[in-house]
């Protein structure tokens, strides 16, 4: 069942299983609300499980590109498209949150994002592969991100 998640009154709804899960929630806001003011465009979730396709497509990313398998369960996945950028979203229980944006022309930007939620430990296969930037959020507290840029066609 979609979720349209709500940067106003943060919920943990769908997020409950993960020991940051009101961090997570705060980070899942601020998302929302970066794509509402910037595209207007309303941030929706749906459980991992109604989302294989997608989840499978971030996960072959991660694999062919840098060969890093995420170990903690997905709970949330988010795919849309805004302004010829296809985004796909994945919240895992954790408290990590990893996107990937994709533009659609051969000239576009092309990365795989990681954000860290605040309280959380960067995980073991992220850890000594990638340097993460501190940020504040109103909604998320301490933000901790990284990415990096996606050479393949998918």
């Amino acid at each position: 069942m979609p979720y349209t998640v709500d940067f106003v009154n943060v919920s943990t709804t769908g997020l409950e299983s993960s020991p940051v899960a009101e961090a997570l929630a705060g980070l899942r806001a601020n998302e929302a609300r970066y794509f509402k003011n910037k595209y207007d465009h309303d941030f929706t979730v749906v459980p991992a499980a109604e989302a294989s396709d997608d989840l499978a497509r971030v996960e072959k990313v991660l694999a062919d590109e840098r060969d890093i398998v995420i170990a903690s369960p997905a709970l949330e996945v988010s795919r849309f498209r805004v302004a010829d950028i296809d985004w796909t979203y994945v919240f895992y229980q954790s408290g990590l949150s990893i996107n990937v944006l994709y533009t659609l022309g051969d000239a576009g930007k092309r990365a795989v994002g990681f954000k860290l939620s605040q309280g959380m430990d960067v995980p073991a296969e992220l850890a000594d592969r990638f340097k993460f930037a501190r940020q504040r959020s109103k909604l998320a507290g301490e933000i901790r991100g990284s990415f990096f840029v996606i050479k393949g066609e998918y």
